[in-house]
């Protein structure tokens, strides 16, 4: 998960002031080193912290903390706040033209994930907004690009317009919109060149790209694993091109999160998007306020709902809600169930997700293994329609023999089977409490 161990770090610090019946300016003092010295692990900048700091300082000894009657909770509300503001405050939107096309032009350098970001920038587009994108090639540099590019747009069955890499790349975009205008491509993303480094050449041809087609936004695709370097490359970047908002890859990686925290306090320029994985489908919306939550261990529950709501039927999830009232749910529907929830996205990031996972019992340290749902997948493989439709039937002989046949061990497959029965049991006494909470008509998780 993004953040890790800042966000490990950061709420081993605030959970020392939570519970505190009263909270003196020594305890704010702590608390303040504690979170400057995390942040400045996680390769935040060094004035973008002490600014920081000071906001939270100035906040926590201020009098609405202090004569709080859960001044714990305030301090920790402060933090989240001035995380919230340091990351831009709220989302901010993709700007749209008065008359279609609108021009995105795609900048950064090579190796940050331009290209993979450009054809999932348009998956989301369409997915999300129901639009309708061009993708264009104007890397003529690397032909692999174009090729890359074009292999994108098959697979997500989109139009890429090319002139192949001897083309001038302004002629290229110019040719692109004009093409998107006839064919009524209502966004036009421009995967332009890149460098192993800043350069003149580069920033002069980009140059000419902005002022002939005048991009409705410039993107700068920066990859969050070079922490400090990446805040580096956005400062270039936009003293040259007054870029409008920078998409973070690799968010998902081992990376320390400074970048993210320190793109927007040093350009002035929104984080608009977020590189959660390499699938095509990985992009997401970047929202300072979740972000913060997600960090301090708060969960984000609004992006649970929204992966729930993008990868699951609702009309499958009302019959399934049927069949854990009435306990006619069977290992068929768990096997769909678990098929919907993998689409998500990586376990241990849903978790994330939960307000309060981060402290029950069990899961505080525990390691969310793909590996184990594949077994559970390979057992109720294993089994015949009618087990997996009355699990009553599986005696000793039918549990030796779903072993073989999973791979597995008998324990194995007797602890599924136990698990199973208790969470049907569970399932029915929230489904129960579900309805009496909920009116007509709301959506409900797959899962609960």
């Amino acid at each position: 998960m993004a953040f890790e161990g800042l966000a490990d770090r950061l709420q081993g610090t605030i959970k020392k002031i939570t519970g505190k019946g009263k909270v003196s300016e020594q305890d704010v003092k702590e608390m303040t080193r504690e979170v400057r010295l995390a942040l400045l692990e996680a390769d935040v900048n060094f004035k973008v912290v002490k600014q920081l700091i000071a906001r939270i300082k100035e906040r926590a000894v201020g009098q609405e903390v202090m004569e709080s009657l859960t001044p714990g909770q305030q301090v920790i509300k402060v933090v989240k706040d001035e995380l919230t503001n340091l990351m831009g405050g709220e989302q901010s939107k993709i700007a749209v033209a008065d008359r279609p096309p609108t021009v995105i032009m795609m900048v950064g350098l090579q190796g940050a994930g331009k290209t993979t970001t450009t054809g999932k920038l348009a998956n989301h587009l369409r997915k999300k907004h129901n639009r309708n994108p061009l993708l264009v090639a104007c890397d003529v540099y690397r032909p692999a690009a174009i090729k890359q590019l074009e292999t994108l747009g098959t697979q997500l069955d989109m139009p890429v317009f090319s002139l192949g890499i001897e083309a001038n790349p302004v002629d290229i975009a110019n040719q692109a919109i004009a093409k998107a205008k006839e064919d009524h491509n209502d966004y036009v993303i421009i995967d332009t060149a890149g460098r192993l480094h800043v350069d003149e050449n580069l920033m002069e041809e980009l140059q000419q790209i902005k002022t002939d087609v005048k991009p409705d936004e410039i993107f700068l695709v920066v990859d969050s694993m070079t922490g400090q370097d990446a805040v580096n490359v956005a400062e270039s970047f936009n003293e040259q091109l007054d870029i409008t908002g920078v998409v973070l890859t690799k968010l998902d990686g081992d990376t320390r999160g400074g970048a993210a925290l320190s793109i927007k306090a040093v350009t002035d320029k929104p984080i608009k998007f977020a590189g959660m994985g390499e699938k095509l489908d990985q992009l997401e919306a970047f929202h300072p306020e979740r972000m913060a939550s997600r960090i301090l261990g708060m969960g984000d529950v609004l992006s649970l709902i929204e992966k729930a709501q993008t990868n699951v039927d609702e009309k499958q999830a009302k019959e399934l809600e049927e069949k854990m009232r009435t306990m006619s749910f069977t290992f068929d529907d768990f096997l769909e169930q678990m098929g919907q929830v993998r689409q998500m996205g990586p376990l241990d990031d849903l978790m994330a997700m939960i307000p309060g996972a981060n402290k029950m019992k069990g899961l505080k340290n525990a390691q969310l293994d793909e590996s184990q749902l594949t077994e559970v997948e390979a057992i109720i493989q294993s089994m015949t329609k009618k087990e997996r439709q009355d699990p009553a039937i599986i005696n000793g002989s039918r549990r030796k023999r779903i072993a073989k046949g999973s791979g597995t061990s008998v324990a194995a497959v007797n602890r599924l089977l136990k698990q199973f029965s208790e969470m049907k049991k569970m399932m029915k006494q929230m489904t129960n409490m579900q309805k009496g909470k909920k009116g007509k008509g709301g959506f409900k998780f797959p899962f609960m």
